[in-house]
C-alpha cells in the first residue's frame, strides 16, 4: 500500500471542475478548462483545433458544442485529479444525474487501473472518489451533418490499415491528429490524401501539473484514448462528420496484468466503445457513430495486412519513446512488440531496414521479451497485443528460421513456443459496432488474412 496516497487525500480533500471556454482566433478554436486542486493550485490546460483548412458547418460554441466540451473536460480532469486523488470531485459547471456520475466514475476507474496498480494504491470502486455537481448543464440542440467520416491517425500500422481499407472513400474522409507528428502526416499522404484533409489539434498540459510531479505528487497512466474520443467528437461536430472511425483491434480487450482488471488499453477496449456510444445517444443526440473498423481482427491479422502495404513501411512509427524524433528507438517494449508481430510476414532484412537493427538479437530486450510472452505477472504497459498473439508470431518466425537453415537470433534460441498461427489468422470477432455499410471492408480484409493461413 502506498502511504502517500492517504496522506495526499487527507491534505487535499476536493478537486473542482469550475468551467471551460471556447474562443475562435486566427489559427482556430482554443478551448480552455478551469480545474483546481482546492487550496493548492489552479490548472488551465488548453486544446486548440486548427481550422484554417476546414469548413465549419456547426457553431464552435453552441449549446451542442458546449455539451461535448463539458464531457471533454470531465475526462481531461483525470490527469490533474490523479496528482493527489482527492476523495471528492466538485463539478461546478454542470449538473450530473446519478446515472451520469456513475458513467464517469466507471471510465475513471477503468482508465486508472494501471495508475493504481503501478503506484501500489489499494482502493475500490465505491470509495476512490465521490462526484458532486451543481449548476446548469449544456443541452444538445442538434447539428448539421456533411456525410464525412473522421479517422484518428496515430502514425502506426493500425490507422494506416484503416486508411488503406477506406481507399474508395477518399472524397468523404478527413483525418484527425492530436499533437501532430511527422509519421501521422506521412501516413495520410501515403494513403493518397492531402495535408488539407487533416484536422489537427494541439493539447497543452498545464505547467502546474508538471511542477507538482517534480515535487513528488502522484503520476501515471490515464485514459488518453477517451480524451482522443471526445476531442474527436468535437472535431466531428464542427465539420459535420457522422462517423468517427477508429483502428482499435480485438486485442485491446485483454488485461495487462494476469488475473486482474488492469488494462493499459481500457479506453481502446470494446467495453469503452460501447459505453461511449451510449453516451453519444443520450447526450449528443446520436449525431455520430463511434466504432473501430478493425475490432473484428487481432494484432496478427492487422500485421499480416500491413506487411503487404509497402508504401507505409518507411513512414510508420508508433514508438512512444522515439515519437518526437519520428524514429523507432529500438530499446522499448513497443518497438520489440511491433517487430515480433510483423516478423512472420516480413523478412529479417526488411525488419532491420524499418527498425535499424535485429531486435530479436538484443539481450537488453530480454525482460520485455519475457513480459510479452507471458512469462511474468504483467505484460509491458504499452499498447501491445495478447500473449497468445505474440507467442504465435514467435512460433512461426522460429519455424521459418529453422526451415531456411538460418541461425536463430538470440531471443529465440531458448524460446520453445508452440502456439499455432493459423487459428489466429482465421479469427473474426463478432463483438463490434461496425455499421452494415462498412462491413464490406472487413470482409475484404478477412478474405486476405485468412487466405494466408
Amino acid at each position: 500500500m502506498n502511504p502517500f496516497f492517504n496522506e495526499l487525500r487527507q491534505k487535499n480533500p476536493t478537486f473542482s471542475f469550475n468551467g471551460y471556454s471556447a474562443v475562435r482566433g486566427e489559427q482556430g478554436v482554443t478551448v480552455t478548462f478551469d480545474f483546481a486542486l482546492d487550496g493548492v493550485c489552479e490548472f488551465h490546460p488548453t486544446t486548440t483545433v486548427f481550422t484554417d483548412n476546414l469548413e465549419l458547418i456547426n457553431d464552435f460554441d453552441s449549446p451542442s458544442a458546449q455539451s461535448i466540451l463539458f464531457a471533454l473536460g470531465m475526462v481531461e480532469l483525470v490527469s490533474y485529479w490523479k496528482a493527489s486523488c482527492p476523495p471528492t470531485v466538485l463539478v461546478r459547471c454542470g449538473r450530473l444525474s446519478d446515472e451520469d456520475a456513475l458513467w464517469w466514475k466507471k471510465l475513471w476507474w477503468g482508465g486508472l487501473g494501471e495508475f493504481f496498480y503501478r503506484n501500489q494504491i489499494e482502493t475500490d470502486f465505491d470509495s476512490f472518489v465521490q462526484i458532486k455537481s451543481e449548476g446548469d448543464s449544456p443541452v444538445w440542440q442538434g447539428c448539421r451533418l456533411s456525410g464525412i467520416s473522421l479517422v484518428p491517425v496515430g502514425g502506426g500500422k493500425d490507422s494506416d490499415v484503416t486508411l488503406s481499407l477506406l481507399a474508395d472513400q477518399k472524397d468523404k474522409l478527413k483525418c484527425f491528429t492530436v499533437n501532430d507528428q511527422l509519421a501521422r502526416t506521412q501516413g495520410v499522404l501515403a494513403a493518397g490524401l492531402r495535408e488539407s484533409d487533416i484536422v489537427r489539434t494541439k493539447r497543452i498540459i498545464a505547467p502546474e501539473l508538471l511542477e507538482l510531479n517534480r515535487q513528488g505528487y502522484l503520476n501515471g497512466h490515464t485514459p488518453f484514448s477517451a480524451i482522443v474520443g471526445f476531442l474527436g467528437l468535437y472535431c466531428a461536430y464542427l465539420i459535420g462528420a457522422q462517423n468517427l472511425v477508429l483502428s482499435n483491434e480485438s486485442s485491446a480487450n485483454e488485461a495487462s496484468v494476469a488475473g486482474q482488471a488492469v488494462n493499459h488499453q481500457y479506453s481502446k477496449s470494446y467495453e469503452f466503445e460501447q459505453d461511449l456510444n451510449r453516451y453519444i445517444q443520450t447526450h449528443f443526440g446520436g449525431f455520430a457513430r463511434y466504432f473501430s473498423l478493425l475490432r473484428c481482427f487481432n494484432e496478427l491479422q492487422i500485421a499480416a495486412r500491413f506487411a503487404a502495404l509497402k508504401q507505409y513501411h518507411k513512414v510508420f512509427v508508433s514508438c512512444n519513446a522515439g515519437s518526437k524524433q519520428n524514429i523507432w528507438c529500438g530499446r522499448c517494449a513497443k518497438c520489440l512488440f511491433v517487430y515480433i508481430i510483423l516478423s512472420p510476414f516480413l523478412s529479417p532484412e526488411e525488419l532491420k531496414t524499418i527498425f535499424g537493427s535485429d531486435l530479436l538479437n538484443r539481450e537488453d530486450l530480454r525482460v520485455d521479451f519475457i513480459g510479452l510472452t507471458g512469462q511474468s505477472e504483467s505484460k509491458p504497459f504499452e499498447c501491445v497485443g495478447t500473449v497468445r498473439e505474440v507467442n504465435a508470431a514467435l512460433t512461426e518466425t522460429r519455424r521459418q528460421y529453422i526451415a531456411r537453415g538460418d541461425e536463430l537470433p538470440l531471443l529465440l534460441r531458448d524460446y520453445d513456443g508452440h502456439e499455432p498461427i493459423k487459428p489466429l489468422l482465421t479469427e473474426y470477432n463478432e463483438e463490434n459496432a461496425i455499421p452494415e455499410e462498412f462491413l464490406s471492408y472487413t470482409k475484404e480484409m478477412y478474405a486476405y488474412v485468412s487466405g494466408l493461413s
